[in-house]
């Protein structure tokens, strides 16, 4: 089993991202995290690295249910995408799959929560 699903564009960076952020806005989720990580790695590091950001999403409804039904879930949220700049110069937006990481978890609620929020990624990046 994979932990993730993507998609590439041929699109400009920037775009993807606004993209990606309506996307996941129609299927009820808002950006609760954004890490720019070529930019926190020139300054931390010095050291050049290409258009990668990632976007933390968070269904408010989806985490709610899910940290009733396991109290450290939280450890896993929120729902990660990532943008990002391929060599040959596209764009790779790539989603993770709640159903792989929840795997580590067991309880049965708690993945059948993670289907849905599986379904809705899957078409955030379809909508793409």
């Amino acid at each position: 089993m994979t932990y993730y699903f993507s998609k590439t564009l041929a699109t400009s960076f920037e775009d993807a991202v606004r993209r990606a952020t309506e996307a996941l806005k129609q299927e009820g989720f808002g950006i609760i995290t954004e890490i720019d990580v070529k930019d926190t790695l020139k300054k931390k590091l010095g050291v050049d690295f290409r258009a990668y950001r990632i976007l933390g999403a968070c269904n408010p409804r989806l985490a709610h249910e899910a940290l009733q039904l396991e109290d450290k879930v939280g450890t896993m949220l929120a729902c990660n995408l990532v943008v990002q700049e391929t060599p040959d110069r596209k764009i790779e937006i790539a989603a993770i799959d709640p159903v792989a990481s929840m795997m580590a978890i067991d309880n049965p609620a708690l993945g059948r929560a993670a289907e849905e929020v599986r379904e809705r990624l899957r078409r955030v990046i379809a909508a793409l």
